[in-house]
């Protein structure tokens, strides 16, 4: 079994060569609070976006020049937004951690161009910190450091036929202060620039928020689908329970695949009744589900025994996460709880926008604490594309709580 350590929220191989996360310096004194707008990577852009910083009215602080180093300058960052809990540290000639400190003890980082967020530590009740969320990193083909788990967006996005997905997120604006909120603004845009996608991760001392909002300035309506797939760590999935969904309708559908997903070779292979229900549908779809809602009834070809499993009902308040899942709830609640009784932690996890909510475990196969140690939430719009008309804007939020302190 394959050694493996926790590094800066990030779960490492001791037998894989890795890059890891440098230690960040520390942040910069500046006056008052941060409230900085524009555009890094995109000089044509000239939209300001403003965010309220404080609920204390303070005189706006006059606009920054044009910052003219490298988009990824880690130095040319920290010297525009370092400062008030807002630091940046290079890795690598391409990517950037962005690491929020609130003044209570709370710590989430994100990594930029990717916008995923690999660590979030809030401050707990006995007065430390614990790592919430789960990260692995390995080797590629080339010798490259592979990131998966974390909190990250997958958005696909469909206009007239013309399909695009956010890959590459510009750093657009830094803003709040330690001692309220600590609020970052990465920014994604079509080669056309008629859609545009800003992500807004905010932290808080008792909350990591992250929320999206499209916006469709062509003629045409848009349709997209996507998620928010946040990876939990846990002791163990058999140790962890998912509390409030009893009642919910779900369907199976095939594991997430994005980016940044982790999911071990042998998910679905097992030789229960429920898992070979999921992988003799899995065989039928594609990784997004294939069908749109309304026709999401199982199909006739489709045995008695394995249409059970792709459509129910959740009976059960306490939802023990030990089998291998794959789920997508349909009319779940907008908060519900995740415990881990090997951790004694919990999470209150809610969402804004999105109506369903896609639940992943891996199952307890596999080692304690270990690589596959975690379960997956996700807030979503896999089942139903939502569609945004000519000149709209849409919302989307998920809220990961530290009830703990």
């Amino acid at each position: 079994m394959t050694g493996i350590f926790q590094l800066e929220g990030i779960m490492t191989s001791t037998t894989t060569n890795f890059i890891p996360l440098s230690t960040i310096t520390k942040p910069v004194l500046l006056p008052s609070k941060i409230t900085t707008h524009h555009l890094i990577k995109s000089p044509s852009a000239s939209t300001v976006f403003n965010i309220s910083s404080s609920k204390k009215r303070e005189p706006r602080l006059p606009s920054v020049a044009r910052v003219s180093c490298p988009p990824l300058d880690a130095g040319c960052l920290e010297n525009e937004y370092g400062g008030h809990g807002v630091s940046f540290s290079g890795i690598g000639e391409e990517s950037c951690v962005v690491k929020m400190a609130m003044e209570n003890g709370s710590v989430a980082k994100l990594m930029l161009p990717t916008g995923l967020i690999t660590s979030y530590k809030p401050l707990m009740w006995h007065g430390g910190t614990m790592e919430l969320l789960h990260t692995s990193v390995s080797e590629g083909e080339d010798g490259e450091a592979l990131i998966h788990g974390g909190v990250s967006l997958d958005l696909r996005c469909d206009l007239n036929g013309n399909l695009w997905t956010p890959k590459s997120w510009d750093l657009r604006g830094v803003n709040g202060s330690p001692q309220e909120f600590i609020q970052v603004e990465l920014i994604s845009q079509s080669v056309d620039r008629n859609v545009e996608v800003k992500h807004i991760i905010t932290l808080k001392e008792d909350v990591l928020s992250s929320e999206i909002v499209v916006c469709n300035s062509t003629d045409s309506s848009l349709h997209f689908t996507g998620a928010f797939i946040s990876h939990l760590t846990v002791s163990t999935p058999e140790a962890t329970y998912a509390m409030g969904l009893q009642g919910s309708d779900f369907y199976c559908r095939p594991p997430v695949l994005t980016d940044f997903s982790l999911i071990h070779p042998s998910f679905g292979k097992t030789s229960s009744r429920k898992a070979g229900g999921l992988m003799a549908f899995m065989e039928q779809f594609s990784l997004w589900g294939g069908r749109h809602h309304k026709d999401d009834e199982p199909s006739d070809q489709m045995t008695e025994e394995t249409a059970e499993v792709l459509v129910g009902e959740e009976d059960d308040d306490y939802k023990n996460l030990a089998e291998e899942i794959s789920r997508i709830y349909t009319s779940a609640p907008r908060d519900f709880t995740v415990l881990d009784r090997g951790r004694r932690n919990s999470v209150l996890i809610g969402r804004n926008g999105f109506k369903e909510l896609y639940m992943f475990s891996p199952g307890s196969s596999h080692e304690w604490y270990g690589k596959y140690s975690y379960i997956c939430v996700g807030q979503a719009a896999l089942l139903q594309p939502v569609t945004l008309g000519s000149q709209s804007e849409w919302r989307g939020k998920q809220r990961l709580c530290n009830p703990n302190l």
